[in-house]
């Protein structure tokens, strides 16, 4: 009786094929992930508009008056010369305006088509104006 000397063992095939599944597994993975943090970037970048646009409507109880666009949202930490009634230490917590989730400036307007009194916008993740998807444009009006 002849005994076949076999070593015991994984092909290269088998190798390979492992590792091809492997890599498109983590692929998967990275994509889910991928599409996870910019749907947390919207939520909070909302967040932050919904907190600032209720800073200006404070402002705006204090003051009589609603920002103008060339003070813009600098107002919320530094007191305009010709306010009174403006709240000692400001309308937000920080010393310096937030930025967007994508690490973008907020931008005020004021009087804008939508009949609002005021608006601020984040454009997204490309940073202009228009876009869809990530790189839409978010409104302190949209955010709930």
């Amino acid at each position: 009786m002849i005994q076949k000397n076999r070593q015991k063992g994984f092909t290269l095939i088998e190798i390979m094929a492992v590792i091809i599944i492997v890599g498109l597994l983590a692929a998967l993975g990275a994509m889910n992930f991928l599409g996870q943090t910019d749907k947390a970037k919207v939520i909070t970048t909302k967040a932050n508009l919904k907190m600032l646009h209720h800073a200006i409507a404070q402002f705006k109880m204090d003051t009589g008056r609603y920002p103008t666009e060339e003070e813009g949202l600098s107002v919320l930490i530094t007191a305009p010369t010709d306010i009174k009634n403006y709240q000692p230490g400001g309308y937000l917590d920080a010393t310096a305006l937030p930025k967007d989730a994508w690490g973008n400036d907020f931008i005020y307007r004021a009087y804008p088509e939508s009949g609002k009194p005021y608006v601020i916008i984040s454009y997204g993740a490309d940073g202009q104006e228009g876009g869809e998807n990530f790189d839409a444009d978010l409104y302190s009006t949209d955010a709930q």
